[in-house]
């Protein structure tokens, strides 16, 4: 009996991984990723600071690259934080909204070409109806919460044709107040050591570590 419950948890475990897995590795890589760039401050001699003026485009060419791939792990919050932390945030929220917004073109061309790379998942399908009942409001929410699944949300609104013009004004705003938050965020706490609280804070984990 014992033996055929553990079996059971054992399958249960192995269909949740695989029908999950990729979005999981998604979250997680995304999460290693973002905390290997914020992280790396305490341990090399990097001061992003430096990078002046030029941060705006390393974050625009961040989350353009990083959103034009379907759920691939992606280091666009980090960038929008870093960047907040000595640019100006509304601006760096604005940019990597801009390019956030364009990167996520690809997903939507997709579903616009019939491809059928999202019918392999099964979150498609709800998705699909979340975007069918709600139109823009639901790809405004999908893109102000970080989630792996606004590429499926972007292929859905492609597949349902969604007019292009409309997709980019509720993807852009959410993306855009999403990263102006980020930013702020960076601004506020900072990288080291780039402000008095964002340096407390870093040491701490440092002297924890």
């Amino acid at each position: 009996m014992a033996a055929e419950q553990a079996n059971s948890v054992v399958l249960r475990w192995r269909h949740f991984l695989k029908e999950n897995g990729q979005y999981l590795t998604s979250i997680l890589g995304s999460i290693l990723i973002t905390a290997a760039i914020l992280l790396a401050p305490l341990v090399l001699p990097i001061d992003y600071a430096q990078l002046g003026d030029f941060g705006y485009l390393g974050v625009f060419l961040t989350t353009l690259l990083s959103s034009a791939t379907i759920i691939i792990p992606s280091p666009t919050l980090a960038a929008a934080y870093i960047g907040g932390s000595f640019l100006f945030p509304p601006l760096v929220g604005m940019i990597a909204g801009v390019g956030a917004t364009l990167g996520e073109m690809s997903g939507y061309m997709a579903g616009y070409g019939g491809s059928v790379l999202a019918a392999r998942s099964r979150y498609y399908k709800p998705v699909r109806r979340f975007i069918e009942r709600y139109g823009l409001l639901a790809i405004f929410f999908f893109a102000l919460i970080p989630n792996p699944l606004f590429d499926l949300a972007g292929i859905a609104a492609g597949t349902t044709r969604i007019p292009i013009w409309a997709f980019l004004v509720a993807c852009g705003l959410g993306k855009t107040f999403r990263f102006i938050g980020i930013a702020y965020l960076g601004y506020w706490i900072g990288v080291a050591p780039f402000s008095p609280i964002g340096r407390f804070l870093w040491l701490q984990i440092g002297n924890f570590l």
